[in-house]
């Protein structure tokens, strides 16, 4: 919502007479030297394989904080392209991420007991191999290196000598500091939540704080709504490139210093718990993360759809005259959504009788959900004082709030006076569970939106609720503080000795959120459960809501962390509608798959202020290909539904119409994320690793392996350059139409108003529909198969994937009867064409009665004869068959490049049933 407008308007204000931290500054001064590190004074192997050494300081000091004089140092190999190192105090048990929250194997607990004798000599440098990662170690200073089996190559040296612009390691108890050197030629991607400027890759000496933060995405290189410590490295050498991937699993704030050549991290708290993964690919990184923090979860078809929001639809008329001007327009919609507006006074899981009267509604709900529309509705986590309010009550009858000095903690958010959940306490879980229950029985929603959950709080510090005045006022901007507020800076946890870059400015960490020293259940601190807050919402959301009819659930949620897309989807916040925000969007959809979040968007044509006409035409086009495609607006801007201009309907019946028949592909590759972990939308370099000039390519991505969007991203533009790696790629709203890339080269192609380059790679094979102005009416219709080989190709293979399934059911697995997966082939050699499935689970497909009807082949000769297709062993009658043959329109620039004559051929009139394996053959046209 609007808070983090006002958040960012007050620290313009705090931060008028302070220097930015900006990338054009010049290196970094040497560092303050903290002591010389650790030795290793012990190492030994366990049972299992692990290593397992203990690490004494050095000499000690007090900058930041007496150090820790002990540490547990345990490695371990935990499959064979994972290796973890995990570094704590040797004496007592610090805080980590909670096992329960994000499951993995367990190290040895530290022990009171100092470390005996070792079985090895730790005087002398030695190492610990494992499948493709092989740990190494020097005892004195203390440091590490991880380096690629197959090749030698280092991918982590935490050594430092006398010219390093870092310290050796450094463990204080609330001061982390290590580091990696790095090749100046290796590009880096993650470390997020923040909004990049110059791009999806790492910009040395760009400010990397994470430090889950209420503030509008629009603030550039800051902590945002999210703390993901992960980041993929990608080397080339020789020609060669290899991927690899490191994560510090650690929830307190940080701030992460990229130089070019080395990078390190600076925690205020818990402990090193390093996981590196060997990849060697893009996508093998990202699968490896994933199958560590939890496949991205199942989402349900009609989330693909297209959503439309806005804070500010005042009454259930205003919603219902929205549905009906989608339809009317004939635009597609699957799914309508309320911001707070449904609620009674801001308050979660409550409705407002007069605007939105329940038995009004529910007739609503009634005849949206017969038309296979959805409902979704927004949660944020502070919870009203209210002694009239039953789930206020009911949450202080279960004791499940945060508390500070023994008393929930107070905040304000939009009811007023609010009190926080605290969703470490399993009776908390238990509590909401049931809040969802009862308001799922009030109202049908189909989903929930969880806002607001890093956790923002209006307020700062130790609150009240003031005597003789009303709070809020119920006049002006609800965001403004009018509780009675001291702050709070007694504790080393408010005040930190060490303050990380959080917001960009010199305010307390506790800043417009919960007091750092408030106390979660068990007596974990804020301080280190901070960012974990919206996370450990999202699970006990999720949790509700599968509990409540054995459906799949759809939870969209502003605060993430390490795992969160296991259980939800994600938008990026408060946007504007500017050209700008338009392309950062690109970097953080694309950085959230990385994350292990592929369903990703944002808000399209910009949250505030108004968005041009046409801004939001280019919005549409290039939003209608985000996974999560929604458009939403601010309470205080212009209605800006796609509707509302005619130009902006023509581009988005356009491009939605062109999502819509893509359907089935999107939920294909959600099955792949499900399963593997590959992002939905992914950089363009995730296919073509080798190609250096693609590591930094911000404003084109592909949807899968191969296909292509390249949006228009500048206003006035009818022409963009777009980058094709090489091959033949073709227009996916023409399939006639060329472009054949040599080398990675630019082309100008034209772009005019309503138009987006979309673009279908060579050896794919792709599976479409008809389309339609709702999922579940585009789900069963007729299927069309794109096959696409090299222009001029006489030889060649292409292949594809389907996977379709009963989307309510809460798993997305093959074998239950429910589900059909087909893999499509196709080889052209010896003059033969041949295109045919494979086909797991068929009786699904075959029960829901789908079809192929056309068959669509690219880049070949013609037909020469002996067409024939045959199911499941059996022929068909190919009476009605059509087979129609079109020439291939090529760019002028190609033109006498050598390129041989190709057709599109189309074999219209079949009736393929899905899910039976079909082979079908013809004699090519000898040129």
């Amino acid at each position: 919502m609007f808070s983090s407008l006002l958040h960012l308007a007050v620290f313009f204000v705090i931060s008028a007479s302070i220097a930015p931290f900006s990338s054009s500054k010049p290196a970094a001064a040497p560092p303050t030297k903290i002591g010389n590190g650790y030795r290793l004074i012990s190492v030994d192997k366990s049972s299992d394989g692990a290593l397992i050494g203990h690490l004494q300081v050095n000499r000690k000091n007090n900058i930041y904080g007496p150090d820790i004089p002990l540490l547990q140092l345990y490695v371990k190999h935990e499959t064979g392209d994972r290796l973890r190192v995990h570094i704590t105090d040797a004496r007592q048990q610090r805080w980590e991420v909670p096992y329960n929250l994000l499951p993995r194997e367990k190290p040895p607990a530290p022990s009171k007991q100092t470390a005996g004798q070792s079985s090895e000599n730790p005087s002398t440098p030695t190492e610990l191999a494992g499948g493709e990662l092989t740990f190494t170690y020097i005892t004195d200073p203390f440091s590490f290196g991880v380096k690629r089996k197959s090749t030698g190559e280092i991918l982590f040296n935490s050594a430092a000598d006398e010219s390093s612009p870092y310290n050796s390691l450094v463990f204080k108890d609330q001061y982390l500091e290590i580091s990696t050197k790095l090749p100046e030629d290796a590009s880096l991607y993650g470390l997020g939540e923040n909004t990049q400027p110059h791009g999806i890759k790492l910009y040395p000496n760009d400010p990397y704080t994470l430090w889950t933060t209420d503030q509008s995405a629009i603030n550039l290189n800051m902590d945002l709504y999210g703390s993901h410590p992960v980041y993929m490295d990608l080397r080339n050498v020789g020609g060669e490139a290899k991927a690899h991937g490191v994560l510090l699993l650690n929830s307190d704030g940080m701030d992460v210093a990229y130089r070019g050549t080395s990078l390190t991290y600076k925690v205020i708290g818990g402990i090193f718990d390093f996981y590196f993964f060997s990849g060697p690919s893009p996508l093998a990184v990202v699968d490896q993360y994933t199958q560590l923090i939890g496949r991205p979860a199942p989402m349900p078809y009609w989330s693909l759809g297209f959503h439309q929001c806005r804070w500010g639809y005042h009454n259930l008329s205003v919603v219902e005259d929205v549905v009906e001007n989608y339809k009317k327009a004939e635009i597609p919609l699957d799914v309508i959504w309320n911001d707070d507006d449904h609620m009674d006074g801001h308050k979660d899981f409550t409705l407002n009788q007069k605007n939105y009267p329940h038995p009004k509604l529910i007739n609503f709900l009634n005849k949206i959900h017969a038309r296979g529309m959805k409902y979704i509705v927004i949660i944020d986590p502070g919870i009203g004082v209210n002694s009239s309010y039953g789930t206020y009550q009911r949450g202080l009858a279960n004791d499940v709030f945060i508390k500070y000095e023994g008393k929930p903690f107070l905040a304000q958010v939009w009811p007023g006076p609010v009190n926080f959940p605290d969703f470490l306490n399993p009776k908390t879980v238990s509590w909401w569970v049931d809040e969802i229950r009862r308001f799922h029985e009030l109202v049908p929603v189909d989903g929930l939106w969880i806002d607001m959950n890093e956790a923002s709080n209006f307020c700062s510090g130790l609150c009240s609720i003031p005597k003789g005045k009303q709070c809020p006022s119920g006049t002006g901007p609800g965001w403004i503080c009018c509780l009675d507020c001291k702050n709070i800076t007694k504790t080393r946890w408010d005040e930190p000795p060490y303050k990380i870059n959080a917001s960009g400015t010199p305010v307390p960490i506790g800043y417009k959120t919960i007091a750092t020293s408030a106390v979660h259940y068990n007596g974990v601190l804020e301080y280190d459960a901070h960012s974990i807050y919206g996370f450990s919402q999202t699970i006990a959301t999720h949790k509700g809501l599968q509990g409540l009819q054995g459906k799949r659930p759809f939870i969209l949620t502003r605060s993430t962390f390490v795992g969160s897309g296991h259980y939800a989807a994600h938008w990026t916040g408060d946007n504007k509608g500017t050209w700008d925000d338009l392309k950062y969007s690109i970097s953080t959809m694309l950085n959230f798959g990385i994350f292990g979040i592929p369903m990703v968007g944002s808000d399209i044509c910009g949250f505030y202020p108004a968005p041009t006409e046409e801004l939001c035409n280019r919005w549409i086009e290039l939003g209608a290909f985000y996974p999560f495609s929604r458009d939403h607006a601010n309470f205080y801007s212009p209605r800006q539904e796609l509707y509302q201009w005619k130009s902006v309907a023509k581009s988005a019946k356009n491009a939605l119409g062109m999502r819509y028949k893509l359907l089935p592909y999107l939920y294909t590759l959600t099955y792949e994320a499900h399963t593997t972990g590959a992002p939905v939308a992914r950089p363009v370099f995730f296919s073509f690793p080798n190609i250096t000039k693609l590591s930094g390519l911000s404003t084109q991505f592909l949807l899968g392996s191969s296909l292509m969007v390249s949006p228009v991203l500048d206003k006035h533009q009818t022409k963009i350059s777009v980058m094709f790696p090489p091959g033949t790629w073709y227009n996916l709203f023409d399939l006639r139409r060329a472009v054949i890339a040599k080398e990675t080269e630019s082309f100008s192609m034209d772009a005019p108003l309503h138009v987006i380059n979309v673009h279908l790679y060579q050896n794919t094979i792709l599976p479409m529909q008809r389309g339609g102005m709702i999922s579940r009416e585009a789900r069963t219709t007729p299927f069309t198969l794109i096959v696409t080989f090299p222009a001029g190709a006489t030889t060649g293979e292409a292949k594809g994937k389907l996977y379709i399934d009963n989307d309510e059911l809460p798993e997305m697995k093959l074998g239950n009867g429910e589900s059909t997966y087909v893999e499509f082939n196709a080889k052209a050699e010896n003059g033969i064409v041949k295109v045919w499935s494979e086909v797991e689970g068929g009786k699904f497909a075959v029960k829901k009665g789908l079809i192929i009807e056309k068959v669509t082949v690219v880049g070949l000769a013609g037909v020469g004869g002996g067409f024939s297709v045959e199911v499941d062993g059996g022929g068909l009658d190919v009476a009605a068959v059509e087979v129609v043959e079109t020439e291939h329109l090529f760019m002028e620039e190609l033109k006498g490049k050598g390129r041989k004559k190709s057709k599109m051929v189309e074999v219209k009139g079949l009736e393929i049933p899905v899910g039976k394996g079909f082979l079908m053959t013809w004699k090519m046209v000898v040129n």
